[in-house]
């Protein structure tokens, strides 16, 4: 490891590697229980530790059957956290999520407020099917996320630490649903897109999740132990010319300002990703590392993230729709510039 621009010592580089070498034993210990009870989904196990160990929510994509769900279970259950889950339907109010205050009377006949927690109040809290929610309600959630309190009756009541939400959303079923706001969508650390399983991964699926015996998800690591780890990846260091990666891609997915540009990536863009994609970017590759078992990200790291990161914080021309330009598209050419 060498210092990064953040002048780190070489003594409390020294206590950053010890402190990683043990993290990474004991995060390497969770992805394979994982990996007993999730088949086929590495790259979204992967990304969802990812996630979770920057201190981030994720956003899941993907269509119906795919163990988004239970990926969001076996998570609790290894990571140690209390894990809670809201199925969102159209007719579900912030009042659902957040919780309520209730009046109460006591036996001498006194009368008083009492404040009953709604499922918000958990340290791994899965969304599902956040945009079949309306957008009042996806606003009460998303307010939760960036603050980790919430106000009820106008009175503060602090989430619990860590505090993470991983939503999912059904890509197919468009009618009745309210799509979330692109300025919304920044709120999530990551979008990780949830893909059908290849063949041995399907044929596994198959014949162990059939039988009369299953595998069960094991406690790895507790709550403390991954704040711990959290703010380990916070620390570590990250060479300049991660810095400078993270930067070149970021700046390169934005569209000109002012006179029009020649380049003939940035005039497909609309609007593109803003200073949070930078710092997600800089969370992330660190947690990558560890999750990888290395103690400092690279350029590759950076490369690797690019489309969970930044493809829901952009998007393209009407005019480069219309010609069948897609986000991803869009991303590789300017990952290209970087590589």
């Amino acid at each position: 490891m060498t210092p990064s621009s953040t002048g780190t010592s070489e003594s409390d580089l020294e206590a950053i590697a010890e402190n990683a070498e043990r993290a990474v034993a004991r995060i390497t210990e969770a992805k394979a229980d994982i990996s007993r009870i999730i088949f086929g989904q590495d790259k979204v196990v992967e990304q969802s530790l990812v996630t979770i160990l920057a201190g981030g929510h994720g956003l899941l994509v993907g269509v119906p059957g795919l163990a988004k769900t239970k990926l969001v279970e076996t998570l609790g259950t290894v990571l140690g956290l209390n894990a809670r889950r809201i199925q969102f339907t159209p007719d579900l109010m912030p009042s659902d999520i957040l919780g309520a205050e209730v009046m109460e009377q006591s036996a001498d006949g006194s009368r008083a407020f009492r404040f009953i927690p709604g499922p918000v109040f958990s340290q791994l809290l899965m969304a599902d099917e956040i945009n079949r929610a309306s957008p009042r309600t996806q606003s009460a959630l998303l307010q939760a996320m960036q603050e980790y309190h919430v106000t009820v009756a106008g009175h503060p009541h602090d989430l619990p630490r860590p505090f993470h939400v991983l939503a999912t959303q059904n890509p197919l079923e468009q009618e009745g649903t309210y799509p979330l706001p692109e300025a919304q969508l920044d709120r999530f650390l990551m979008q990780i897109d949830v893909h059908y399983p290849d063949l041995e991964a399907e044929r596994r699926i198959l014949l162990e999740t059939t039988g009369a015996d299953q595998a069960v998800a094991q406690t790895a690591m507790s709550a403390e132990e991954l704040a711990e780890y959290q703010q380990l990846v916070r620390r570590m260091p990250v060479g300049e010319s991660v810095v400078n990666a993270i930067l070149q891609l970021v700046r390169a997915a934005r569209p000109p300002e002012g006179e029009a540009s020649g380049n003939a990536i940035t005039s497909l863009i609309a609007w593109g990703p803003g200073p949070r994609a930078s710092q997600a970017l800089m969370l992330t590759v660190r947690a990558r590392a560890l999750v990888e078992g290395r103690l400092a990200p690279s350029v590759d790291d950076v490369l690797a993230l690019a489309e969970p990161i930044l493809q829901h914080r952009m998007a393209l021309t009407f005019a480069a729709r219309a010609d069948g330009h897609t986000v991803r598209d869009v991303i590789a050419r300017v990952k290209e510039k970087v590589g």
